[in-house]
């Protein structure tokens, strides 16, 4: 028997309504490619979004067509995030990080019909402008006075788009497992491959990000939104924000330490979300200027972590310096991409700082909605005792089943998605990665955590970033390499550093050698690229390998 309550589908533009009728003059702060600061509220995003709606009309868009963005964090690419799905169409962010040969590959797969750019990326759009194949028009996000001078034809002005059109428009009603948006893994290996969302799994993963186990967004937040949104639709945070009405703050292109911190005090952002790096850049810049910042200006409350395993060392900072609760989150594009989120349990109440730190750096729980076991090399299930690692799979609403255009099979005959990670589960539920499956080092059959060696490193005061790759050993197959950047005028050596990782590891897990680089490889999500490193590295040869 079924029952008696309405069924009405589950669809994006419900998000923005509401945001409009209930929490309508709540800010929408963002510093714009152009320079100044730019203040508007979740009204007039709607409104905004509905003239933009009217124009994809004009322009001849219909439901199910691609529209392409490559676009920083800022007022118009959120209206672009509700205009575009709202009408039926889907929404596709490229990260303008790729490189040109990837771009050029995602727009054409994804047969993308418009393009909207942010005036930075003018050079590289008038370079790739004539590799598209199904790009009718290509959109400056902008005014009239800053339209960018470059040779594209077909280019429109923002803008004077939106003026032309009324800001009525009636978002249609449809099925709620119709395609929303589209993301691209960062393709490290391999093609890029298309995660094709739905208005349903969007919506049900917003209210994970609204629940207080989830990123416990709501009304009362000030969230600094430093995670793009064309990194996996900015971890779903423009979509909870406005189920919940939180006051939304964008960082546009300067994501420099000044710039952040600036963005901090003056918005009271009691929450921020990211990647470790950007948030290494911020606490260089507070070190360097510690004297000339008044630190009780920032109302941080908690920081959410994600992208990659944020170290100790910057748990404890935030906590240090401004009280701020660093939350452990995981996930991948392929999940939409929250899977755990690293809250603490009443159970922890009244734990040392120690402890309690000890459960920061973990990846966290699984929030409802994603169901995760780990597995052995024979496939059966492992033990969830925080000891035994194996394989992670993961299955849920907001879990992809296929990629875009791509017949391979993805998931077992039971749904399980194989995220690549490597990781451990404890009885508590908490998951911690100790690698992915491609960078775990295996040394004399046992296995060795690069994450928990890096982690460990950059606890040292001179290490500014670290990464540990496998390098080949006549005796123990695999032994850890740690590759460190220094701290700007810091001075650190070999010995040092391992002298330091001494008491912090297990004495076999130690690193045969170190080097010192000026950088470090990233991928274009902010990840360290250890498949570059493991290629610079090849012919390296431990000072351990006697039969090197």
């Amino acid at each position: 028997m079924l029952g008696l309550i309405q069924d009405r589908p589950l669809l994006l533009s419900s998000l923005i309504e509401h945001a409009a009728l209930y929490h309508g003059d709540r800010e929408v702060v963002s510093r714009t490619v152009e320079g100044p600061i730019h203040r508007t509220n979740w009204r007039e995003i709607n409104a905004r979004a509905k003239r933009l709606a009217n124009a994809l009309v004009a322009l001849g868009v219909k439901p199910g067509d691609r529209v392409a963005t490559m676009a920083w964090n800022g007022y118009r690419h959120v209206e672009l995030y509700y205009a575009v799905s709202g009408m039926g169409a889907v929404l596709h962010t490229i990260n303008p990080r790729l490189f040109p040969e990837q771009i050029e590959y995602i727009a054409n797969h994804a047969e993308d019909t418009l393009l909207f750019f942010d005036a930075t990326f003018a050079p590289l759009v008038e370079k790739l402008a004539p590799r598209f194949k199904t790009i009718r028009n290509i959109v400056a996000l902008t005014d009239k006075a800053h339209l960018p001078a470059i040779n594209v034809s077909g280019l429109l002005c923002y803008e004077e788009m939106l003026a032309a059109q009324p800001d009525r428009f009636e978002w249609p009603q449809f099925d709620e497992r119709t395609a929303s948006s589209l993301c691209y893994t960062s393709g490290t290996t391999g093609n890029p491959k298309g995660v094709l969302y739905t208005h349903r799994s969007t919506v049900l993963h917003s209210f994970s990000g609204c629940s207080a186990d989830g990123l416990g967004i709501s009304s009362g937040e000030s969230i600094l939104l430093i995670v793009p949104l064309f990194h996996v639709n900015g971890w779903g945070v423009a979509y909870s924000a406005a189920m919940s009405g939180a006051k939304l703050v964008l960082p546009g292109p300067a994501l420099d330490g000044r710039s952040v911190y600036e963005l901090l005090a003056k918005e009271a952002c009691t929450l921020t979300l990211g990647v470790p790096t950007v948030w290494l850049m911020l606490l260089d810049y507070i070190e360097q200027n510690r004297a000339s910042l008044n630190l009780s200006d920032i109302k941080l409350k908690r920081v959410i972590i994600g992208g990659s395993a944020a170290p100790r060392a910057m748990i404890e900072k935030f906590r240090d310096l401004f009280g701020a609760f660093v939350v452990h989150a995981w996930g991948m594009t392929e999940m939409s991409p929250i899977g755990t989120v690293g809250h603490l349990l009443p159970k922890h109440a009244g734990l040392s700082t120690e402890k309690i730190t000890a459960v920061q750096v973990k990846q966290g729980r699984a929030i409802y909605g994603v169901e995760m076991k780990i597995v052995g090399e024979d496939g059966k299930e492992l033990q969830r005792d925080g000891k035994a690692f194996g394989d992670l799979l993961v299955r849920g609403p907001w879990v992809t089943r296929g990629y875009f255009k791509n017949d391979d099979a993805v998931i077992d005959e039971q749904g399980w998605f194989r995220t690549g990670d490597v990781a451990t589960l404890d009885p508590d539920g908490y998951m911690q990665i100790t690698d992915r499956s491609k960078d775990v080092i295996k040394s004399g059959g046992e296995w060795i955590s690069s994450i928990d060696l890096e982690n460990a490193a950059v606890a040292h005061p001179a290490v500014q970033e670290a990464a540990v790759i496998g390098i080949a050993h006549n005796k123990w197959g695999e032994r850890p390499l740690l590759v460190v950047i220094k701290k700007s005028g810091a001075t650190v050596t070999r010995e040092e550093l391992l002298a330091f990782l001494g008491d912090k590891v297990a004495k076999w897990w130690l690193p045969d050698d170190v080097v010192f680089v000026d950088t470090l490889p990233h991928t274009a999500t902010g990840k360290l690229q250890k498949t570059t490193l493991r290629d610079q590295f090849r012919t390296y040869r431990l000072p351990t390998d006697s039969a090197a």
